[in-house]
């Protein structure tokens, strides 16, 4: 039996503007989108149902399997493209929950993929389905360098030469932060757009830090690190990640982590 593969990017915010509020009630945001060579995994095989196992490391950090976002992208795909195959989905949750880099929208985006693979349908109907999963599917369906505008769906996708396989180190204090919360949190203030991401800021960072203020230490922690260009807190956390020069200076960073923190070294897109 065939097996099909798929990779559940982890997600950066390489700067995350909040401009104000739309008029559905979400957050007008400007951020730029970069994606990691690693994350989760999913496998998919031939069946009659569709089915969904959830394996790893934070495996029970995850809810009952029906209503894991996967599973949702799953049957949303099989409505939208009227078909009436199945699937048996198995997701190694290699990335921690609620930790601002994807996680259940990476799996959606990557289910979507998956599924229109292996059911050959029209890749236009996952880009349909994508936006009523999340503000951040979207991006995660693309896993490639973007623009978001909007609530962060509104995307246009953008040539980044020069971080196409820089070495980033991904550290999390193990400590779950609902995004809701963190953007309820926000000031409402509009410090202005974004122009370039390195000049940029994320907005939800001093948020994020007054809920887990581990999340400072995370981040000055990372910028003493030898090789480390540039650092910064992605999404609404409590994940931070240091882009370096090289791989020896991520490699050294990255066994020097404190245990208690979770770590991921590993490429961008």
């Amino acid at each position: 039996m065939t097996t099909a593969r798929e990779i559940a990017a982890a997600k950066l915010n390489l700067a995350l503007h909040v401009r104000g509020k739309l008029p559905d009630g979400r957050h007008s945001i400007e951020t730029l989108f970069g994606f990691c060579t690693d994350g989760d995994r999913l496998t998919g095989e031939e069946a009659d149902e569709l089915s969904l196992e959830v394996t790893g490391p934070f495996a029970t950090d995850l809810g009952d399997a029906e209503d894991n976002l996967a599973m949702k992208a799953a049957l949303a795909l099989r409505e939208k493209a009227g078909v009436a195959k199945g699937a048996a989905i198995t997701l190694e949750k290699k990335l921690p929950v609620a930790s601002g880099i994807g996680g259940g929208s990476a799996d959606a985006a990557a289910t979507l993929r998956l599924l229109t693979s292996m059911w050959g349908i029209d890749p236009n109907h996952a880009t349909a389905v994508a936006p009523s999963l999340g503000s951040d599917v979207p991006a995660c369906l693309l896993s490639l360098p973007a623009w978001g505008e909007g609530a962060g769906d509104r995307l246009t996708t953008v040539a980044m030469p020069e971080l196409s396989g820089r070495p980033v180190l991904l550290v999390n204090p193990r400590v779950p932060l609902l995004a809701g919360e963190i953007y309820a949190r926000w000031d409402g203030i509009d410090r202005g757009p974004l122009d370039d991401w390195r000049h940029g800021r994320n907005d939800l960072e001093p948020a994020a830090v007054e809920r887990v203020p581990l999340i400072g230490s995370i981040l000055a922690w990372l910028a003493t690190q030898p090789g480390a260009s540039f650092v910064r807190m992605s999404g609404s956390g409590a994940t931070c990640f240091a882009i370096f020069n090289n791989e020896q200076s991520r490699e050294d960073a990255a066994v020097a982590v404190p245990r208690e923190w979770w770590r991921l070294a590993t490429t961008l897109r």
